[in-house]
């Protein structure tokens, strides 16, 4: 018998009659767990879970990108959740006997259905109910546009447009927003569900309307009014209609219940 076999024995015994541990790989699942009315159960997580503020207080076993593997054995969880892009250290984590659960966080119907999924491994699915009713409520609710325009939803602040632009591409929540509003996807190309942009490529989009996502504790350095200047230089009906905004919420970027904030956020954007 493996040294590995003896240590997934040791470690399912060691676990088999305590509480349940759980570890997110993730600040989208962090949320999640949390609005599920899990917290009690976690015993770590990733980088930036933020929010509630209870969760600043666990152990952290690296970047979402990059967990950390030994940081996560030794605290001993019986369950660990991750992400489609963690499949690789959720693999490992099995053959030391440890329960995974592998979500897929891009669009809003992935999202609503990962809260089900990890309600049902936790056994919180009543408070499941509440947290998609919410979405569902968002979408429902969702200020429409009078006047159906075409919207390029831009991450990151940057004053030097000259490098990548990263926006909102296929596939993604952002995207299902947009098109909640009554609005469309500024980016039409089947090419790129993610795209990165020059400032040309942007001209030659001519978006009606930018919104650019940003966020003061990741770009605390940015003058946001010579970035937003920068924007409204280039040649684009939404620079000539003043329609470049930035917005910035701790929330907008976080694929987990509170999509509904961002939904009724932007949307608010799109159409005041």
């Amino acid at each position: 018998m493996s040294i590995r076999t003896i240590f997934g024995i040791l470690f399912f015994m060691l676990t088999l009659w305590g509480d349940e541990r759980i570890i997110s790989l993730s600040p989208s699942i962090t949320e999640i767990v949390y609005g599920l009315g899990g917290g009690k159960e976690m015993v770590a997580t990733s980088e930036y879970s933020l929010y509630p503020k209870e969760a600043r207080e666990l152990p952290v076993i690296g970047g979402y990108g990059n967990p950390n593997l030994e940081k996560i054995v030794s605290a001993r969880p019986t369950l660990v959740i991750g992400q489609d892009f963690n499949s690789a250290v959720l693999q490992k984590l099995q053959k030391f006997g440890i329960k995974t659960l592998m979500l897929r966080l891009q669009t809003i119907d992935e999202i609503k259905s990962s809260i089900s999924k990890v309600a049902q491994t936790i056994s919180k699915q009543k408070n499941a109910a509440k947290l998609i009713k919410e979405i569902n409520d968002a979408l429902k609710d969702a200020k429409k546009a009078k006047k159906p325009h075409s919207v390029m939803i831009v991450y990151g602040l940057k004053e030097d447009l000259r490098g990548g632009i990263y926006i909102a591409g296929h596939d993604i929540f952002f995207e299902d927003i947009i098109k909640a509003c009554g609005n469309t996807n500024a980016y039409t190309s089947k090419l790129l569900s993610q795209p990165v942009l020059s400032y040309e490529n942007v001209i030659a989009l001519d978006p009606q309307q930018i919104i650019i996502l940003h966020s003061k504790a990741t770009e605390p350095n940015v003058d946001v009014k010579r970035a937003l200047h920068n924007w409204y230089t280039l040649p684009t009906e939404a620079s000539k209609n003043k329609k470049i905004s930035i917005v910035d919420e701790n929330y907008l970027h976080i694929p987990s219940q509170r999509v509904s904030l961002t939904i009724k956020r932007l949307c608010r954007e799109m159409n005041d």
